[in-house]
C-alpha cells in the first residue's frame, strides 16, 4: 500500500454508471488520488482489489446481486483495503458507521466531505492494520444486518452465503429497511419488484435473479418466473378445476404456482 505522503491508490464501486463517473471526476480534483479501476458490481470488485491491492476503495452498498456487504465479506485480510462506504442510508445507519470508525460518504456526494474522507484515509493507511479494518467493518455488518460476528465469520470459513436479515430498497433519496422475515411475497413487474410485507408494498428497481441472490433459500422460493414467495408464510397449497395451483398465505393472499416448482414447493412444506 502506499504511504500517506505518496499516491492514495483507489478502486470505484457502483453499478451506476452517472454515479461512477461523477465521484471520478471529484477524486481527480483531489491532488494525490490515483483511480486504479472502476467496478460495476460487487464480482468485479472483488476481482479487483485481489489483483490490484489498492489503498482505498470507495464502495457503494445499494447494488444488485452482491452488495457493498457482500464485498467486505468475501475479501480476505491480506487483500483488505481502507472502505469508504458510498451510501443513501438512513441516520440509523449512519450511526452505525460512525459507532465504529469507518468512514463513508452519503449520496448525492459532497466535495467538502468527500475531501475529508480522503485525508482520513491518508491517516489511517500508517496506524491501521488489515485485520483491525476487516473487524471495524465486520462490526457494522453485524449491527446492520442483524447477524452476530461469530455467525458471520462461521460462514466466511464454512463459505457459506450470508443473507442480510434486512433488504435494502432505495427510492430517489430515501431508502428503507425491510427485515427479511416480514417479507410475505415478491413479484416482478417489468424492471421492477413489488416486495410485499405486512400489508406495505415497496417497490424496487431489481431483477428476480438478483433480489433472489440476496435473500436465503431456505426461507423464500420461486413458485413462478416472476413469484418469490417466504415458505414461513404458506398455510395451504391447492389446485385448481385447470389443472393450475395455488398457494394461499396467512396474510390471505393467493399466489399461482407454475406446475413446474410444485413438487419442489410441497416438499419443502
Amino acid at each position: 500500500m502506499a504511504q500517506p505522503s505518496g499516491n492514495l491508490t483507489t478502486i470505484i464501486v457502483d453499478d451506476e454508471s452517472l454515479a461512477r463517473r461523477g465521484l471520478k471526476l471529484r477524486l481527480a480534483e483531489i491532488e494525490g488520488v490515483e483511480i486504479l479501476a472502476e467496478c460495476k458490481n460487487g464480482r468485479e470488485a472483488i476481482s479487483a482489489i485481489r489483483e490490484l491491492e489498492p489503498d482505498l476503495v470507495f464502495l457503494d452498498i445499494q447494488m444488485p446481486g452482491l452488495d457493498g456487504f457482500d464485498v467486505v465479506r468475501e475479501l480476505q485480510s491480506d487483500h483488505m483495503p481502507l472502505i469508504v462506504f458510498v451510501t443513501a442510508f438512513d441516520q440509523y445507519a449512519i450511526n452505525a458507521f460512525d459507532v465504529h470508525a469507518v468512514d463513508y460518504v452519503l449520496k448525492p456526494i459532497d466535495e467538502s466531505r468527500l475531501k475529508e474522507a480522503v485525508e482520513r484515509a491518508r491517516t489511517r493507511l500508517s496506524e491501521t492494520a488489515t485485520d483491525d479494518e476487516k473487524q471495524r467493518l465486520l462490526e457494522v455488518i453485524v449491527d446492520l444486518t442483524g447477524k452476530s460476528e461469530s455467525a458471520i465469520e462461521e460462514m466466511l470459513q464454512t463459505d457459506e452465503a450470508v443473507y442480510p436479515d434486512k433488504l435494502t430498497i432505495k427510492d430517489g433519496a430515501e431508502v428503507t429497511l425491510v427485515a427479511t422475515h416480514d417479507i410475505d411475497w415478491v413479484d416482478a413487474a417489468g424492471d421492477y419488484m413489488c416486495v410485499h410485507a405486512q400489508g406495505v408494498t415497496h417497490v424496487m428497481r431489481s431483477t428476480m435473479k438478483d433480489l433472489e441472490a440476496q435473500l436465503d433459500p431456505a426461507t423464500f422460493l420461486r413458485i413462478h418466473r416472476s413469484t418469490l414467495v417466504n415458505l414461513a408464510r404458506v398455510v395451504k397449497l391447492s389446485s385448481h378445476i385447470n389443472g393450475e395451483y395455488f398457494l394461499t398465505l396467512d396474510c390471505g393472499a393467493r399466489l399461482k404456482m407454475s406446475r413446474t416448482y410444485k413438487e419442489k414447493v410441497a416438499h419443502l412444506l
